[in-house]
């Protein structure tokens, strides 16, 4: 699936992984998005942010 090869090429670029580790996140990946039917662009967000998980992203403060 071309939306998997996208999102792992996005992921590979924010997290170090080894090709095991690699070969895990592609299959968790597949069947998560197996059931998913949204367009290309929607995919790869709920993509990433699925293999991101629980990690807390920076808020950014708003200029004073």
């Amino acid at each position: 699936m071309e939306t998997i090869e996208k999102i792992m090429q996005a992921y590979g670029m924010m997290v170090n992984l080894t090709s095991e580790q690699n070969d895990a996140a592609r299959q968790r990946l597949a069947v998560f998005l197996a059931d998913k039917s949204e367009d290309n662009s929607n995919l790869t967000i709920e993509g990433l942010k699925f293999l991101r998980g629980d990690r807390a992203t920076r808020v950014r403060r708003a200029k004073s």
